[in-house]
């Protein structure tokens, strides 16, 4: 579906994208969600074609595409009711080893994630006992002499750790009460998940959503000190930095399935035939789907606004969050209003609908909480005092 802000690259973009997810229809994501099975063709697919090495430069194999071309991708995935969800952190983790690696990380790896030889998926952030307060993490990384850091602690919720061959791991190297700053003594680390072995042990977590979530453990697990990313107790702003752009990434996701859910609904309510008229011909039927299409379009315009700030190198940290958030807020209406129209068929797994239902609730909550938003916007941008 062509945005009005698209450039005709852009549109050929999403017509490209469109054309590949027509090979992976209804019936392929309902058996990867029954047996809770990864969508490896699907993946393989995208990376086939160039669209998961969108923001890796062109000067190291990838397609050097915009923010903007990059977000028409996501978009166009979720709309033709595919799931980018098991592939997309590679596109906004990239900014992390962009802006912070050296010359020999990219060189030695970003290549091969662009040709799809490596998957960078894993993003080990989040902990049990922390959640959403990174500061608190507990997981450490001691340097072992000159040539290694060894890693002991937990993440929890790091998706796609099952199918990935690099994480990007964030762990204490300086302890909290030894650093002048709170955001300071947290490094990033590039870990390579198959060298591991018995170091580090991986537990599926099983979700509403087919998701390829899990819990992590790492127990004396060496990582070369030629894998930390950037200086050593900067990570913390490291990964800030990258945080931008998986809001964007996010919100375009949530306007994607916006767009199928609508779509959805509307050519059943023209169909569906109930006291001898189509149920589109009832108010009560037309006024929620036209609401949720001008809640779309509104959070549209966010996204497109957040993106082109991001491109122009500006401060987007406001708009990339409020384009998730509002974005986030208005596919889950969509979905609420999507099964309302069809009634019992809304539940029935034939229809997508259950299966996009529960998969796009999920955005409400992760990868950063609505109330998190909320508090940054009180604090960054309307000045009222810090809530926590």
């Amino acid at each position: 579906m062509k945005a009005a802000h698209d450039t005709e690259e852009i549109a050929s973009i999403r017509a490209a994208v469109r054309a590949l997810c027509a090979d992976f229809p209804g019936e392929y994501w309902r058996r990867l969600d029954r047996e809770r099975a990864y969508p490896t063709e699907f993946v393989g697919a995208l990376t086939r074609a160039g669209f998961l090495a969108a923001l890796i430069p062109e000067e190291y194999g990838g397609s050097g595409l915009t923010m903007s071309a990059a977000a028409a991708i996501m978009e166009e995935i979720q709309a033709a009711g595919c799931n980018g969800a098991p592939c997309h952190a590679q596109m906004y983790m990239m900014g992390t080893v962009l802006r912070h690696g050296n010359s020999d990380q990219k060189s030695r790896y970003l290549a091969r994630i662009a040709t799809g030889e490596l998957r960078l998926q894993a993003f080990g952030v989040t902990e049990p006992t922390s959640g959403t307060d990174t500061l608190a993490l507990r997981t450490t990384a001691v340097r072992d002499g000159n040539d290694a850091y060894v890693i002991n602690g937990q993440k929890i919720w790091t998706s796609r750790a099952e199918h990935s061959d690099l994480m990007l791991l964030l762990a204490r190297t300086t302890p909290r009460d030894h650093v002048k700053k709170r955001t300071e003594g947290l490094s990033v680390f590039l870990v390579d998940m198959h060298a591991a072995g018995d170091a580090l042990k991986i537990n599926p977590i099983r979700t509403m959503m087919n998701h390829a979530t899990t819990e992590v453990f790492f127990d004396d697990l060496r990582v070369p000190a030629e894998n930390l990313i950037g200086e050593e107790g900067q990570g913390f702003r490291y990964i800030l930095a990258g945080m931008n752009a998986e809001r964007i990434l996010i919100g375009a996701e949530c306007i994607g399935d916006c767009k199928w859910f609508i779509e959805k609904a509307t050519a059943y309510a023209k169909d569906r035939r109930v006291f001898g008229r189509a149920i589109g011909q009832n108010q009560g039927i037309q006024f929620p789907i036209a609401r949720a299409y001008a809640q779309m379009r509104a959070a549209e315009l966010m996204v497109h606004e957040a993106a082109s700030l991001y491109e122009q190198g500006k401060d987007c940290g406001a708009e990339a969050n409020m384009a998730k958030l509002l974005a986030a807020d208005a596919s889950w209406a969509a979905a609420d209003m999507c099964v309302q129209t069809h009634g019992g068929f809304g539940f029935a797994e034939e229809f997508d609908i259950e299966r996009k239902f529960r998969e796009t609730r999920l955005y409400s909550v992760a990868p950063i909480s609505t109330n998190l938003i909320l508090s940054y916007l009180a604090e960054h941008v309307l000045g009222l005092p810090r809530s926590y």
